[in-house]
């Protein structure tokens, strides 16, 4: 098993009938909050009038995986 971060960004706008996501998996926590501080730093450049309409978190959640096909250091040691 490997550990991997999943991050997970969370939308709500007013009169929806759910909330939207978006999902990607990082290879070192390093990385994953590195993409969740800049996601924050874009919502939070956005205007005043914007954010009214929008509520949204980001959470990067550790997780053991297998080996991943693909992904950069998830071949473990």
């Amino acid at each position: 098993m490997i550990k991997i971060f999943f991050l997970l960004m969370i939308m709500s706008t007013p009169n929806q009938t759910t909330v939207k996501y978006n999902a990607a998996i990082y290879p070192t926590e390093e990385s994953c909050i590195m993409v969740k501080e800049s996601y924050m730093e874009a919502f939070n450049a956005k205007s005043e009038e914007y954010k009214k309409g929008i509520t949204t978190e980001v959470f990067c959640i550790p997780f053991n995986s297998f080996p991943i096909i693909g992904m950069p250091g998830s071949m473990g040691a």
